[in-house]
């Protein structure tokens, strides 16, 4: 299964789900949000919608240095470290250490950052940005202080945060498979570049619309846990990996009267839509209470360096977790 490395990199590895299937789960996930606190969201549905495929744009060889770190944010490969990866280490640092070292006993030339993935790690890190720009919405707004510039950062990081929810919602980024089936291959799956044919052109075709997700979404719920949410959300989506192949070899992403691939396709979409709408709802709710200490943007100031309570600050030695590898401690549950 790993002798294939030249295939591999001779994949573009620009796949994600199509333009439509971005700008409609990201239409979906705001139409979710009417009903709730976070309605003045609606103002900034158009913007939303354009960041869905944007991070994409980011992975070509023209910005090497932006590629090199954004392309492993679009993949969770599972059959490279099943343990590892089903419940990973809370920390983007820590998990790089723990692979790095798998490699250094496998000397696997695909045991290594790239062809893992760390995509849990930019959803988790997106749903902070906007949780941290809701709590200065709401110190705004005790200030009576217009709210204009800082909700719409929070809606860039909305729209952004889109692109990772929905790349974990299609199976074929939750495998190394994701672009062709590799190695042993008794079934006889296709070895070309199924990618395309499922999330873009069966999208297309089909002429999806946020519609068809949002009778989809229930109410909102509250995450004790959002890593782990995100992290199982993907689990799911991996597990269907080889109903993708199935639906493919009988022809059915060519086929829009197809009902299991629509099926698929919109309860991915619609699935994605409700846990991205969950965390945004999550991030709103924890926002509330104010942190233990919180710096004023801009201030240099690293927040909890003079709290007195470093024993709980990722970055203080004193933490217990505390690994001198990464120069921090996981985040805590």
């Amino acid at each position: 299964m790993r002798t294939l490395l030249g295939t591999l990199l001779a994949v573009s590895c620009a796949f994600a789900w199509g333009v439509r299937g971005h700008h409609e789960m990201n239409r979906a996930v705001v139409e979710a949000l009417a009903d709730t606190e976070l309605q003045f969201l609606l103002a900034q549905k158009d913007w939303i919608v354009y960041l869905g495929p944007i991070p994409d744009s980011y992975r070509t060889n023209a910005e090497p240095f932006l590629k090199i770190f954004e392309d492993p944010n679009h993949g969770w490969f599972l059959e490279q470290s099943r343990d590892l990866m089903s419940k990973p280490p809370r920390s983007r640092y820590e998990f790089v250490v723990e692979l790095h070292e798998q490699y250094q006993q496998s000397k696997d030339k695909l045991t290594n950052v790239r062809w893992t993935g760390t995509m849990p790690y930019a959803a988790i890190e997106h749903y902070e940005r906007i949780k941290a720009a809701f709590r200065r919405i709401r110190q705004a707004r005790t200030r009576k202080e217009d709210t204009r510039f800082v909700e719409q950062e929070a809606a860039t990081y909305i729209g952004l945060l889109g692109h990772y929810m929905a790349d974990g919602s299609q199976p074929l980024h939750i495998t190394i498979h994701h672009d062709g089936w590799q190695g042993d291959n008794p079934n006889g799956y296709a070895t070309d570049r199924i990618h395309g044919r499922m999330e873009t052109q069966f999208v297309d075709l089909i002429e999806l619309k946020s519609s068809d997700l949002t009778p989809r979404i229930g109410k909102p719920v509250v995450y004790d846990d959002p890593f782990q949410e995100i992290v199982n959300h993907y689990l799911k989506a991996g597990s269907l990996t080889e109903t993708v192949y199935r639906i493919d070899k009988q022809g059915g992403w060519a086929d829009k009267e197809n009902k299991e691939a629509r099926e698929l396709v919109t309860k991915q979409l619609a699935g994605g839509a409700e846990v991205m709408r969950n965390l945004i709802y999550t991030a709103w709710v924890k926002s509330a209470p104010a942190p233990a200490s919180a710096p004023a943007p801009g201030s240099g100031q690293p927040a909890g360096a003079n709290d007195g309570r470093n024993m709980t600050n990722p970055i203080s030695p004193a933490n217990p977790l505390y690994n001198p590898k990464t120069g921090s401690a996981p985040a805590a549950k």
